[in-house]
Order: structure tokens, then C-alpha cells, then sequence
């Protein structure tokens, strides 16, 4: 009787072993690098920042205004070039994305 009972503790043990063996293992890596943006991407990043900077500025400035921190003269000096500065972001990234499409289908 004690055999069985070892012969069933050693196959249980066993086909455990068997089933969970893919779980134990150290997975093997092939290249865990992030995929890095290339030159157009990057620049895309770069003119998405720009404009989220100038839009940010723009609203603290609003923000310190209504709020009494910046008074009306001071208000009136920084909103237009900070104004200009944020469209000049916002035409150039549109720009960025409206060539992009274009040379990917020129390139087909």
C-alpha cells in the first residue's frame, strides 16, 4: 500500500513539475529596447512640447491675472507675445503633421 502511495506522491509531483515548468523559467529576452522615434517623430515630439509649454504659459498668465498676481499693464505686455508664440507652435505642428502623410504615400 505504502508503495502506491509513493508511486502516486512521485507522479503527482511529477506532472506538477511538468505543467509548471514553462512558468519556472527565466523568460529568454530578444530585445527589450523601447522602439526610439525616429527623426520626423522626434520632431513631432518636439513641436507637441513647444506648444504644450506655450498654452501652459498662456493659462498661468491668465490664471495669475484673474487671481490678482498680474496686473492689468503687466497682463497686457505678456499675452500678446505669449499669444503668438503658442500660434506659432500650434501652425507648426499642424504643419509637421499635414507633411508627414504625404511622404508616407510617396513613398509606396
Amino acid at each position: 500500500m505504502s508503495l502506491w502511495l509513493a508511486l502516486g506522491v512521485v507522479l503527482a509531483v511529477g506532472c506538477v513539475l511538468l505543467v509548471a515548468r514553462p512558468f519556472l523559467r527565466e523568460p529568454e529576452v530578444i530585445d527589450d529596447s523601447l522602439d526610439a522615434a525616429g527623426p520626423q517623430e522626434a520632431a513631432r515630439i518636439a513641436l507637441a512640447e513647444e506648444r504644450d509649454r506655450a498654452l501652459a504659459a498662456l493659462k498661468e498668465l491668465e490664471f495669475d491675472h484673474r487671481t490678482g498676481k498680474v496686473s492689468d499693464e503687466d497682463y497686457r505686455l505678456q499675452v500678446g507675445s505669449l499669444r503668438r508664440h503658442a500660434a506659432e507652435a500650434l501652425r507648426a505642428l499642424e504643419h509637421s503633421q499635414d507633411v508627414a502623410p504625404e511622404k508616407v504615400h510617396a513613398g509606396r
